[in-house]
């Protein structure tokens, strides 16, 4: 039956097609509960016209069947029309320094969106920034946000799709993911919040929790051990060690977490730092402790092809182990070359190396290829966290997810948003993101 309370108002071009629901309007359809159900009848103007939606509140009950209403469907069905775009510096302190193979970082030095609608509904994006791992720094995507941003605000009304399109030509290619990862972001979670539908249903609904690792950077054996027993007493399973900057420490590093912490799982992120040869000597080393990652993250530096094939093979045959090429996926067509070459077992997707359009392109093509999915990130707060955890638990197809980095910061800027529970997160049955910043406070 139609919600008297649902209302589509379709105006002029630079205007904003936007819904006024019912807090109960959106129900789980019986047949497909990973959709979004409008129980109301729909008439479609031309795709020409941007497929604008109305709704009549006087249709009889029996007009229509209900519609399901996906994120996919939404790209080209939702008018979107931007009233105030804004980035300003994101920046918090960590509790230690992080250190990879390839960088160290002191503090999280990001940048913030805000996006708000011309119905008053708001977005809240993050272009998170990693020396050596992602191409932006602060500066670069703090100008490239700005305009983008300028963009949004005299762009006339389009489909969320067409909208998406223009800012990645904006922001194109690696060059400027993370940014475009960003914007992307913030114009999804304010339609999100327009229709009042959480992130998680709107990418599939399978599931509204998460279990992620948790990892521990580059450090003494000895602090390694404290931080594994630490993390253990606090419900993580599964530690992600940061390795590949000296072998021999490394592997001191592993004893020292094997000797106080013998049940937990281990991931190795090598982050590009060993020749194929290391990589292996890593692997039989870890087999005469009696020890087997359940996974080899990017083991070696990300063009060289032949030696990614080579540890996989040997530490799939040989080992059991699976390895994910991880900065060595950044675009459809390198999926393609790692399917085609058996080159890695799995795809470690992060919204900051292709944007999240892109992540969802990879997603549909990696799953098709045959290989399992891990979904990461880079130095992050709960915003762009949180909205790759709606994803991930939206899709409900990732083998591994490491989402962990909010916990290492020393403070959590963002408000309301996802419940923490050790290892796990709950996204809750709430508009959008759920979470948001106090933008007076970035000023």
């Amino acid at each position: 039956m139609d919600s008297p309370s649902l209302r589509f108002h379709l105006k002029n071009s630079k205007s904003h097609t936007f819904i006024t629901p019912s807090p109960t309007l959106f129900a789980n359809n019986s047949n497909n509960s990973n959709s979004i159900n409008f129980p109301t009848s729909f008439a479609k103007k031309s795709r020409a016209l941007f497929s604008k939606m109305m709704v009549s509140s006087s249709a009889p009950a029996t007009a229509a069947a209900p519609i399901t209403f996906g994120f996919k469907n939404l790209m080209e069905t939702f008018t979107v029309d931007v009233h105030r775009a804004e980035n300003r510096p994101l920046n918090v302190p960590l509790i230690a320094p992080f250190t990879i193979a390839s960088s160290r970082l002191e503090m999280v030095e990001n940048v913030a969106l805000r996006i708000e609608l011309s119905n008053g509904s708001v977005g809240w994006g993050e272009a998170p920034i990693l020396p050596f791992v992602t191409a932006e720094d602060q500066k670069t995507a703090m100008a490239k946000a700005s305009e983008a941003c300028a963009f949004l605000r005299r762009c006339p009304s389009l489909t969320l799709g067409s909208m998406l399109e223009e800012i990645a030509a904006i922001l194109p290619g690696h060059e400027f993911a993370s940014v475009r990862a960003g914007v992307e972001m913030a114009i999804i979670d304010a339609v999100a919040n327009s229709i009042r539908v959480p992130l998680w249903r709107l990418f599939g609904g399978a599931s509204n929790t998460i279990t992620t690792d948790i990892t521990i950077p580059i450090v003494s054996p000895t602090e390694a051990a404290k931080l594994a027993s630490k993390y253990y007493k606090e419900g993580f399973k599964t530690l992600k060690l940061k390795v590949g900057k000296n072998l021999n420490a490394d592997i001191e590093v592993l004893q020292a977490i094997r000797v106080s912490h013998p049940e937990c799982q281990f991931i190795l992120d090598a982050n590009e730092g060993y020749n194929s040869e290391e990589a292996v000597e890593v692997l039989e080393k870890l087999n005469e402790m009696g020890v087997t990652p359940v996974l080899f993250e990017q083991p070696v530096h990300r063009d060289d092809w032949d030696g990614l094939g080579y540890v996989s093979n040997i530490a799939r045959e040989k080992y059991g182990v699976s390895v994910a090429a991880d900065e060595s996926c950044r675009s459809l067509a390198d999926v393609y070359k790692i399917a085609e070459g058996n080159l890695a077992d799995v795809i470690n997707i992060k919204l900051a190396k292709v944007g999240v359009i892109g992540a969802l392109n990879l997603i549909e093509k990696a799953k098709a290829a045959g290989l399992d999915l891990m979904i990461g990130g880079m130095v992050e707060t709960r915003l762009a966290m949180g909205f790759a955890g709606h994803l991930a638990a939206g899709l409900g197809c990732f083998r591994f997810i490491d989402l962990d980095t909010p916990l290492l910061l020393s403070e959590d800027p963002v408000h309301e948003g996802y419940e923490v529970q050790g290892a796990t997160y709950k996204f809750r049955n709430v508009k959008g993101h759920g979470g948001f910043l106090h933008w007076d406070n970035l000023a």
